[in-house]
């Protein structure tokens, strides 16, 4: 009998450490994979925006220029 109930304990540890690994690597790859999509919209937020200031930035220019 005991040996019986320890043999179901170790087989109990294995599974949930494998299962337990198995689901916090998931979780894990999960939360990578939607941090790197925000922040490559962050990005091209970013690059976006720095466009429309470099623009806005010659346009001040050719205006002084002209003057």
């Amino acid at each position: 009998m005991a040996l019986s109930s320890m043999t179901w304990g170790y087989a109990r540890i294995i599974a949930g450490t494998l299962l337990g690994g198995t689901l916090g690597f998931y979780v894990m790859h999960r939360v990578e994979v939607s941090y790197k999509m925000k922040m490559e919209e962050a990005l091209k937020q970013y690059e976006k925006d720095m466009k429309k200031r470099q623009e806005e930035e010659n346009l001040g220019q050719f205006g002084e220029e002209s003057v």
